[in-house]
């Protein structure tokens, strides 16, 4: 973090999401941070810059979204690419071939996809193993792990991980512990304090909040972890304009504001879908009968935004269920303002058909958004019907 961010590391999570690296612009005075629109910077004498040389490698408004994200997210560290799977890629070229991964049984279809068919290829071995069993990640350790790959609550079954029971296995085998906080934020789960190595978001979701921008984040508090992804980062080209830095950074700001709407939203759905007769099981953390409630409990301060069922009917019918929905949009992705809703064997994880990570059927998932709560619960009512 900046020299800025440690001064304001003592505030609350709101007052630094609205401040941090987002000092007024010192040459006018705007209160909000400019997009610098530029590809290049003028340079005082050869060798000689105030700090940015080429956009690839830095610009200021990326600069100051990198550093409010890493104070949310408690790291001495943020480095800010251009989508969630950038980033995903830039830690995965961590491992060299004969390197193996641990993944979750359950988890995003692009991260399965990353791994399997594209660092597969390349000599990197892996297995999916469940990591809500911290027993069986401890005993089925296989051999040259050099990194584990947790999401939690998981894409899209909602499981929970023990991000610190894990952590400890991680460490007493020399391996990276890598969290996707994506579905939870940094808002209601910290993994670095439990733990984990590195912390990877999509921002695309709930940090921009609004779907109208892509891109993905990675948090850590080691210095050697950091340099060498922002070499990544720079080699690769895996960066984002100033425009979209500066529209993540925009929503980022109310993030705490929405995620307890979200909160609030995705409780009243469930108190819905529990009780309905088209619906056979809800999957979402915050039920006491989740096999992950206490996990959840300790290590997130709310329960999140994203709800997942399975038609009590099968597939046709969850089908139906979706395509009846009018306020929830068919649509992919998660974590903005307005409700969507998908088939995930059909969409988001098609690309995990026939592996160990094959999702249900007659899954369908929710990203509950901020409307008002009457609005969602009654289009859900009437769309169950269907």
């Amino acid at each position: 973090m900046t020299e800025d961010s440690s001064e304001k590391s003592g505030y609350g999570f709101a007052t630094r999401a609205i401040h941090v690296g987002q000092d007024p612009e010192p040459v006018t005075g705007a209160v909000t941070v400019p997009v610098f629109q530029t590809s290049t910077f003028a340079q005082e004498a050869v060798g000689k810059h105030k700090g940015y040389e080429y956009a690839r490698t830095g610009n200021p408004t990326r600069t100051a979204l990198e550093s409010a994200l890493a104070s949310l997210e408690g790291a001495a560290f943020g480095i800010d690419f251009a989508s969630g799977l950038a980033a995903e890629d830039a830690i995965l070229r961590m491992l060299v071939p004969g390197d193996h991964i641990v993944m979750g049984n359950d988890a995003y279809g692009g991260t399965f996809r990353l791994i399997s068919k594209v660092f597969a290829p390349m000599g990197i071995t892996w297995s999916a193993v469940d990591l809500t069993d911290p027993g069986a990640v401890a005993s089925e350790w296989p051999e040259n792990t050099k990194m584990v790959w947790v999401e939690t609550p998981t894409n899209p079954l909602l499981s929970v991980v023990d991000i610190a029971a894990v952590a400890a296995a991680a460490t007493a085998n020399e391996a990276l512990l890598v969290v996707d906080n994506t579905f939870a934020t940094p808002y209601l789960q910290q993994p670095l304090a439990h733990g984990a190595d590195l912390v990877v978001h999509s921002t695309t979701k709930y940090l921009g909040g609004h779907s109208d921008t892509v891109g993905g984040f990675v948090a850590t508090n080691n210095a050697d972890f950091d340099s060498h992804l922002r070499f990544i980062q720079n080699a690769v080209g895996a960066v984002r304009g100033p425009w979209d830095c500066y529209l993540t950074l925009r929503g980022a700001k109310t993030l705490a504001l929405r995620m307890d709407r979200h909160n609030e939203n995705a409780a009243a759905v469930v108190d819905l879908l529990t009780s309905h007769p088209a619906v056979s099981t809800v999957l979402y953390p915050g039920l006491a009968s989740h096999p992950g409630h206490e996990a959840a409990a300790r290590q997130m301060s709310g329960f999140g935004g994203m709800v997942s069922f399975r038609a009590a009917k099968g597939r046709d019918a969850a089908v139906r269920i979706i395509e009846a929905a009018r306020l929830f949009t068919l649509a992919e992705s998660l974590g903005a303002v307005e409700s969507l809703i998908e088939h995930p064997g059909v969409m988001t994880h098609a690309s995990a058909e026939g592996s160990p990570l094959e999702v249900p059927d007659d899954l369908v998932r929710l990203s509950v958004g901020i409307e008002d709560q009457a609005d969602l619960l009654a289009d859900l009512e009437q769309a169950l019907e269907a």
